[in-house]
């Protein structure tokens, strides 16, 4: 008798302990359920199946080659998965700072810089995308940073403009500090890095030459600290600061870039910022009694008039005043010579990006080699505002094909060209099929310049030659920067662009519209 109560107890607490197993593990469950955020849960499947669900949604368009890219991303995603980037060490400031000079020290060479630690072994490859202007580099960034795996807790993204902004400031600010002879940037590095495990550029580039002279050992010291790089250009890395000064300086970052990440030419037969979209109406041509009009109607959409009347405003930039003539809400109104013609430049462009979600510029005219400068401005404004994926309204005195060349400048190149005999085959000759190169160097410049750059040409009835000989823009970075203002042009005034965030929550569009809302709050951070 006892021993049967014996295995009734036994039988008893047995099942008792594995109810309690069962109930823990349950609960368990659960946590990991609350735990993993829909957010989390999103960005679990990577790069390639994201681009599958865009793809099944009708949002892009299937491509191969797009495909062959996504699967470098997705590689690299996979990676990131057990990825854990070592403790970021600050060096001390006295380890940054120059040898003490003894009276035997000039018998001896002096080491300028601090030696940097290695770059760990188990650092991923990084990617560096290059295309040219419609091959999609800023949806590939989209589909890589908006899938990070959860556990990359420290990540960023960032223009890199605003980025060696940010970093010549810091090094300003720890010379400033500590003095002129102190190697600042494995500091700064290191503060960059403690943040950023991943590291996102959009628009890598250099073309100043006082970037060139830190970029390597920046990098190398974000990498050795275990920062993974991922960055768009429009240039190849050998293509960087082409016949820039004291190049041969800049060659050792070139080579670390071709090292250290897997670089991928996105360029293809498709120019997807030439798919036709309907359009918007933000832009008004020409500076008639309607564009005022325009500018109300715009002004009330964009605004917040019930809640923030239309007042002026004051931002500060680096201890100086950039005043913003109306805003209301998020929308900023200038006129062209208020945020153009005055001493402006990227840092304010920067800032009013933060501040602002929506601009309305007015009496936007038309720029010729006499107003250069403005011209580049512009366009520095433009990247700005696209960058930061910003609502852009404008009232033009010409149309846009025709804000970066005048209709005089158009007339002088045609009739000097005609004289010289580089007349284009569309203006000396009514046969329809293309006229061939004349020679072999015409021949590469053709090849060269992008889709939207040749369209445009057509356009205006001109050749390679009148194009490069148009005094207003000198070289191959601004012909580039010209065709991309123009396309960014384009695409932001796409009723895609422009509806993307806009109360779309009012029409069943909820989802979209945080979507955008994750997209502004990135570029709004304070960037580093």
């Amino acid at each position: 008798m006892r021993h049967v109560m014996l295995l009734r107890r036994g039988a008893i607490l047995l099942i008792y302990r594995t109810e309690v197993c069962l109930r823990r593990e349950h609960a368990e469950d659960m946590r990991k359920q609350r735990n993993n955020t829909p957010e989390e849960q999103e960005t679990t499947h990577g790069p390639m199946a994201e681009y599958d669900a865009r793809v099944e949604a009708g949002r892009l368009r299937d491509d191969e080659h797009q495909r062959g890219i996504i699967k470098n991303l997705q590689d690299l995603h996979d990676m990131l998965k057990s990825y854990t980037q070592p403790p970021v060490r600050q060096p001390t400031i006295e380890s940054l700072q120059p040898p003490k000079k003894s009276l035997f020290s000039f018998l001896t060479p002096s080491k300028p810089f601090s030696p940097l630690p290695p770059i760990p072994e188990s650092l991923p490859k990084g990617i560096y995308m290059f295309g040219d202007v419609g091959s999609g580099k800023t949806m590939m960034m989209d589909l890589f940073y908006d899938t990070l795996p959860p556990n990359i807790q420290n990540k960023t993204r960032i223009h890199f403009h605003a980025f060696m902004q940010s970093v010549h400031k810091d090094l300003h600010k720890m010379k400033m500090t500590h003095g002129n002879d102190i190697d600042s940037i494995p500091f700064v590095a290191a503060r960059i890095a403690e943040r950023s495990s991943v590291l996102c550029f959009d628009e890598f580039q250099c073309t100043d030459v006082a970037d060139a002279m830190i970029l390597r050992r920046l990098m190398e010291s974000l990498m050795a600290h275990g920062t993974v790089i991922v960055t768009t250009s429009n240039r190849h890395p050998d293509d960087l600061y082409k016949n820039g000064i004291q190049r041969e300086s800049f060659i050792p970052c070139i080579n670390l870039l071709k090292k250290r990440l897997t670089v991928l030419n996105l360029d293809s037969s498709t120019d997807y910022r030439k798919i036709p979209r309907p359009p918007s109406g933000v832009y008004h041509h020409p500076l008639d009694a309607s564009a005022t009009t325009h500018v109300d109607r715009w002004f009330r959409f964009l605004g917040d008039f019930e809640n923030d009347p239309p007042h002026p405003a004051v931002h500060e930039v680096w201890g100086r005043e950039v005043r913003v003539p109306k805003a209301s809400g998020k929308c900023a109104v200038f006129s062209f010579d208020d945020i153009i013609g005055r001493a402006t430049g990227a840092a304010d462009y920067l800032e009013l990006t933060r501040q602002y979600e929506a601009f309305i510029i007015t009496g936007v005219p038309g720029m010729n080699y006499r107003s250069r400068d403005l011209a580049r401005r512009f366009i520095t404004f433009i990247d700005a505002v696209y960058e930061s994926r910003a609502k852009l309204v404008m009232t033009t005195a010409v149309p846009l094909t025709a804000l970066f060349l005048d209709e005089s400048e158009i007339n002088d190149a045609v009739t000097a060209s005609a004289k010289t005999g580089t007349l284009p085959a569309a203006a000396t000759s009514t046969s329809s099929s293309p006229q061939p190169p004349t020679n072999k160097s015409q021949e590469t410049d053709t090849e060269a310049i992008s889709d939207v750059m040749r369209n445009l040409m057509d356009d205006l009835g001109m050749n390679m030659d009148m194009l490069k000989n148009s005094s207003i823009f000198s070289g191959d970075e601004e012909r580039f920067a010209f065709a991309r203002a123009l396309s960014r042009l384009s695409e932001m005034g796409s009723q895609e662009w422009v509806e993307r965030g806009l109360g779309l929550e009012k029409r069943g569009g909820k989802g979209e519209m945080e979507g955008w809302q994750k997209v502004r709050s990135r570029w709004r951070e304070d960037s580093m």
